[in-house]
């Protein structure tokens, strides 16, 4: 992935202009109080990561289509693949999905910031 892209950017978590410095105060996704936190500007470029004061809404609707089509592929591999029963499928997709909520906030995020 080239530095310099918007993908480099929403897979990285960083500026989306400079890319230079992460848009959030701490890299560990799985800490519940720090998971949303996001620094005012870029260091480096003085760009404002809060655009208006409400902004980040809208990543709600991303998250939602990224968190469906994780539960999409987990659905199509439970189901296809491993041949499991309604019951393993319906376990493996909850567990998929609650592990990887901070990810997919993350990413949402960055999707959005990046539109």
């Amino acid at each position: 992935m080239l530095k310099g892209t918007k993908l480099y950017s929403i897979f990285t978590g960083t500026c989306p202009v400079c890319q230079n410095e992460s848009m959030y105060t701490s890299s560990n996704l799985y800490n519940p109080k720090k998971t949303q936190e996001m620094k005012e500007r870029c260091s480096h470029c003085d760009t404002k990561y809060k655009i208006e004061p409400s902004f980040f809404y809208g990543s709600m609707y991303v998250s939602y289509g990224v968190g469906v089509a994780i539960a999409m592929v987990a659905f199509a591999v439970t189901y296809f693949l491993l041949d499991l029963s309604r019951w393993h499928i319906f376990l493996v997709i909850s567990f998929i999905s609650i592990f990887s909520l901070p990810i997919v906030i993350r990413i949402s995020r960055n999707i959005w910031i990046n539109i």
